[in-house]
């Protein structure tokens, strides 16, 4: 389905009281909601992805899968500062009609929210039957779930937290440093920083895998080498790849918005703010996930009310969440065929 755009005529107002005007949205919609109004799939994104769900989590969305557009009503908003068709730092900035750059207001996780709720608000949705979302989209899902309980039936969270650690904060700080290093970042230009980027992303990548991972994918096929290694160009092209399709400013701005994540804050610690999720829940970990540990997946379990919880293993780490659709297909289906009312459930451990 091509983009969809939704604009906000009256004035964003965001958690650090700073004002977007006319905030632009871009959304994709598959499917037709039912005559219920009860087969809203609705996904939160991660850190670079865009709006198309059924592009990037092949496997899981698509015409012959889970999550298909003949039983499902699905809809994917691209979040604030991501350059796919919503408000970013590239955009214009009403006051000067010129790109706001780094004159972009900083947006938290519960911003982003607040966007996603207008959005369902102008598409005339009541209920989500279906709240779902991994990484930082698991963030969002997460905060928005305990923003509007009552608007969310079921929830499935993966790979992601309740708040952002301080080893994912240093990993973000130091992809931020590597931007700052390129000077062209400061030069107002749509391709500013760029090589810092491609750094940053190199930096990420180390996160999203692990040892395992590189030690399979990127492994030698003689010992002849003495330079120019598999591993070695992976990153330089991976870092070249995001350089052509995302900039330095959003990426800047999203690793803090994940900074930002902390669903205790203003509610009496996190604890008491997951008490008030109502939805049924689903949490997955990955357990050879560096970036957001399997601990943290296990914590959210403990302290939502409904919850069930799944391990997924995955030598792909952190990105085995995009990756492994067949076993998570697998743990889906088993979750809503699982009664967890009152109960906490431990789902089957999928290998």
């Amino acid at each position: 389905m091509s983009l969809e755009s939704f604009t906000y005529t009256g004035v964003f107002e965001l958690e650090s009281g700073s004002k977007i005007r006319d905030l632009q949205i871009g959304y994709n919609t598959y499917g037709t909601l039912n005559k219920n109004r009860d087969n809203v799939v609705w996904v939160c994104h991660a850190l670079t992805a865009n709006s198309d769900v059924f592009d990037w989590w092949k496997g899981l969305f698509g015409e012959h899968d889970y999550f298909n557009p003949d039983e499902h009503f699905v809809i994917c908003a691209n979040i604030i500062c991501s350059p796919y068709g919503t408000s970013n730092p590239l955009s214009i900035n009403p006051n000067t009609g010129l790109p706001y750059y780094l004159a972009f207001p900083e947006i938290t996780i519960r911003d982003m929210v607040k966007a996603h709720k207008l959005l369902a608000d102008h598409l005339e949705i009541e209920h989500i039957e279906l709240l779902l979302g991994g990484s930082l989209g698991g963030q969002q899902a997460l905060e928005w779930s305990i923003t509007e309980p009552a608007r969310i039936k079921n929830l499935i969270l993966i790979a992601t937290n309740a708040r952002h650690s301080p080893w994912g904060i240093a990993f973000n700080e130091s992809q931020r440093l590597a931007i700052r290093a390129d000077r062209t970042f400061y030069a107002n230009a749509p391709d500013g920083g760029s090589k810092g980027l491609l750094a940053a992303r190199s930096i990420a990548l180390l996160s999203y895998r692990g040892y395992k991972t590189y030690d399979i994918t990127q492994q030698e096929e003689d010992n002849a080498h003495t330079d120019n290694f598999r591993a070695s160009s992976y990153q330089a092209y991976q870092g070249q790849k995001l350089v052509n399709r995302f900039n330095a400013y959003s990426y800047w701005y999203l690793t803090k918005v994940m900074d930002s994540h902390n669903v205790g804050r203003g509610r009496g610690g996190v604890d008491k703010a997951l008490s008030l999720i109502k939805a049924r829940t689903l949490v997955i970990g990955i357990k050879s996930d560096v970036l957001f540990p399997i601990e943290e997946q296990q914590y959210l379990f403990r302290h939502i009310p409904k919850s069930a919880f799944a391990e997924l293993d995955s030598f792909y780490g952190h990105d085995g969440f995009l990756i492994e659709t067949q076993d998570l297909t697998k743990i889906i289906t088993s979750f809503f065929k699982t009664d967890v009312k009152g109960k906490i459930i431990e789902l089957q451990k999928i290998a």
